[in-house]
This record gives C-alpha cells, structure tokens and sequence, in this order.
C-alpha cells in the first residue's frame, strides 16, 4: 500500500463512521511512520497532516507487541473468513460497495458475544457515535511529500514529472509536497517554487532560470528580427524570409541562425547569409555548412598570378621553369674480364651521350666491314 492509498483509507474511514477518534494507532509501516521510537518516533509527513487535519493523535504500536492493539487484530481472521474467502470481484469498485454493504448487513448485524450479543451496529449508534469527535468542515486535501535532488537543468523529478527549481538551488535537496492539481516545492521548511500538477512530462517557469538564460528561452520572433538587424543586412533578408510564412515552424531554424553567432563572429555569420542568398539557399543547414567549410571567407587574389589583360593565369618564370628536374646519373657497367683469361678485368665507363646506347654504333661497325669485303 502507498502513500497515497493508505492516507485515502483514513479519509474514507472518517467518512464512513462519521466523525474521528480522538487516538490511532497504526502499525509501524512505513507510510505511516518513518522512524519507530518508544519515546519520540518520527510520523510520516503525509499522515502528519491527516493527523492534524482531522485533530487527532498518532501513537504508533510498540514494535513486537501485537496487544497494543488487541481488538484490531481479533477482527482480521473473521475479516478474512466472512468476508474475502469465497468472493471473486470484477472490479475495484465492485469490491469496495460489496464491502460496504457487508459492513452494515452482515458485520454490523451480527450477534457479538465480546458485547453480551449485542449487534456492533446498534452500539455504535447508540453509544459510540456520540464520543467521536466532529469531521472538520474544510475537505482534506490528500498530499503526497517526496525528497528529490535540483539537477543542473534547474528541474527536479517527482513522481512521473520534471519540475523547474530557482536556479539558486541547483545540486540541492528539497522537499516536494504533490497534491492532485498542486506540486510545491519547500528547501529547509521554506516554500520556493509553485506548480500545477502534471502527470508526467516536464512543467517548466522561465523565471527560474538565471536572467543571462532567459533571453537565450525567450527567443521571439520580433527578438529574432531585432537581432538580425543588429548583424547585418544579408542576415536581416534571411530571417525576414523566414519568417514571413508559417512562424511557428519556421522560428526554430531562424533561431538557429542567430545562434551561430555564438560559435562564429557575427562578421562571418553575415556573409555566409549573403553566399547562401545568392546560391539561391538560404537555409540553415546551408549557412551552417557555409560556416564549417569556411568558405564564408574569399581568399585575396595574386597581382603576379594574373596574365594578360588581368586573367588568370599559372606563371612560374624562368627560375621556376627547371626546378624540379632530376639531373640523371652516371652508371657504370660491371666488370668484364678477357675471354682468353691472359689479361686484367677492365673497366669501361659509358657517357650517358654515348650513341652506343641505342645499338647504332654497332650497326655503323658491321657496315664499314662490309664494304671492305666487297673491294
């Protein structure tokens, strides 16, 4: 049983019987008691408030010692036996108007031999109806309190939902009371932030966010046109473009734009909006690739890198013009030695101009030979 059920039972106990004792005594569970303690135990602050509400006392049962209440626990095997073994229920509903309509015609008119047969529903009208205390005229309004820790996106989580936190309190522990339509935030005793209950998502107050942030939230589109004046003309035609048709959709991407001055200069920014307007794009995406590439910036054309008549051309001179030849090396052939044997191994070397290199010379050698045969 949670917080919530157990503090809606009493609620619905009160009602039913019509008035509160004046004295409870629960169990040491948890929803009702935090810490136990002989002398001083520590009440749950969700029953602390019924308590106070409804002007009673809450004295919880000494831990072990079931005859603390005594009474209560007799009633639990008949409980069990006449009422819950047995019964199959469809729904929740169901079950709690079977259980009302036991209580009055077959608990309540039951003959009771703890009472020397008197019916249970006949004493309590006659006798003990008359020493509870009155219901309070203000409803009770059923509060569940949690602890929760203030992340450094100013929100702090109860139960399903993000809730925002001032600033101030940021990696701090706070309590946080949630009723059905009212979260509060308390940080030590004191009241800091105001919610209507959401059952989950995010529920945010830019006024908790420090003042440098909430320009950067509160982005408008007459805060967009302003800012884009301020930056230049290009980005002023860019932002009225976008703009002039379907601003709620398009508001995101003009924020974006305006964003970039956060990484890039507002200079480069400005002329990556006139690169895309005159490319025909003006986008973000396009901008933003703008920016990254870095062709936003044209490079300062050469004077000595033009031709004639101011064209472009590649002009190297003359000092340039064989800066990269590899002057060839001379090779040597490997030593040859005399077929006869008679003589030493002989070294020849061979200019690289040399026409032997291509086989004429020996060609010109065999045709001198020839003509002399011939004469």
């Amino acid at each position: 049983m949670d917080q919530r059920a157990w503090t809606q039972a009493h609620v619905d106990a009160f009602a039913f019987f019509g008035g509160t004792p004046r004295r409870l005594i629960p169990d040491n569970l948890r929803t009702g008691v935090d810490r136990t303690d002989l002398y001083d135990p520590k009440i749950n602050r969700s029953y602390g408030e019924l308590a106070t509400h409804y002007g009673v006392l809450v004295d919880p049962a000494r831990r072990g010692r079931p005859k603390d209440k005594p009474r209560v626990e007799r009633q639990v095997p008949y409980i069990r036996d006449s009422f819950w073994r047995g019964r199959e229920f469809t729904s929740v509903e169901h079950m709690r108007a079977e259980a009302l309509r036991w209580c009055t015609q077959v608990a309540g008119l039951r003959s009771c031999r703890p009472l020397d047969g008197a019916k249970p529903l006949d004493v309590f009208t006659t006798l003990e109806a008359e020493a509870l205390q009155p219901l309070p005229r203000k409803p009770f309004v059923l509060a569940t309190w949690s602890t929760a820790k203030v992340g450094p996106d100013i929100h702090a989580k109860v139960g399903k939902t993000l809730y925002s936190i001032p600033w101030r309190y940021i990696g701090q522990r706070v309590d946080a009371r949630e009723t059905p339509t009212v979260v509060q935030i308390f940080h030590d005793g004191q009241l800091i932030a105001t919610h209507g209950r959401k059952p989950q998502g995010k529920q945010t107050d830019f006024g908790h966010y420090p003042p440098e942030k909430i320009a950067f939230r509160m982005r408008t589109p007459t805060w967009c046109r302003q800012r884009s004046a301020e930056i230049g003309p290009a980005c002023t035609e860019v932002i009225d473009g976008l703009l002039a048709v379907g601003v709620l959709f398009r508001l995101r991407a003009a924020q974006g734009i305006l964003g970039l001055t956060g990484k890039y200069p507002a200079e480069r920014v400005e002329a990556a909006c006139a690169k895309a307007i005159a490319v025909g794009d003006p986008s973000y995406r396009t901008i933003k690739g703008v920016l990254a590439a870095g062709t936003d910036i044209e490079p300062a054309a050469e004077s000595s890198r033009t031709g004639d008549g101011g064209a472009a051309a590649f002009l190297h001179g003359p000092s340039q013009l064989f800066a990269n030849v590899i002057p060839l090396a001379r090779t040597s052939r490997p030593l040859e030695t005399d077929q006869a044997g008679a003589g030493e191994p002989l070294e020849t070397t061979t200019d690289p101009t040399d026409d032997d290199r291509d086989g004429h010379g020996d060609l010109d050698g065999d045709h001198d030979e020839v003509e002399r045969e011939v004469a």
